[in-house]
């Protein structure tokens, strides 16, 4: 929870709660990957995802802001690629708040918008942001 505090700002709604991803973890098709700076170091980063049948979601990606730009979201996501494809994914989906950064990183890795959700996440004074949906077939 503190690597998701400290990656998600508050303001734009789409950091999830303790109830949230704790009631998710046992769902059937879950997967739960931590990311360490080096061995000895504190956790840097997560990624959540579900696959069902042949499709995959990317629910959460996160890395601690002191920790990004060393590659290691590049390293989960990969690892999100590589094991929705063993699992005999072919279509892997994620969402991400339109204006988010992140969104050139996903979009550099292949993924391609699907869809636009309005006013999907909601800020922590009320503000609405759009939801961007993206996919890529494997």
């Amino acid at each position: 929870m503190a690597v998701m505090e400290a990656a998600f700002d508050p303001a734009n709604g789409e950091a999830w709660n303790r109830s949230q991803c704790g009631g998710i973890l046992p769902m059937r098709g879950v997967e739960f990957f931590l990311v360490r700076a080096d061995e000895t170091a504190p956790v840097a980063g997560f990624a959540l995802w579900r696959t069902l049948l042949d499709e995959s979601e990317l629910l959460l990606l996160a890395i601690d802001p002191a920790h990004q730009g060393k590659g290691l979201g590049k390293l989960l996501l990969d690892r999100f690629i590589d094991h929705a494809k063993s699992a005999g994914a072919h279509r892997l989906h994620l969402e991400v708040r339109d204006g988010n950064p992140a969104v050139h990183f996903y979009e550099r890795a292949g993924f391609r918008i699907a869809g636009r959700r309005r006013e999907y996440y909601r800020g922590l004074h009320g503000e609405r942001h759009d939801a961007l949906t993206y996919s890529m077939i494997v």
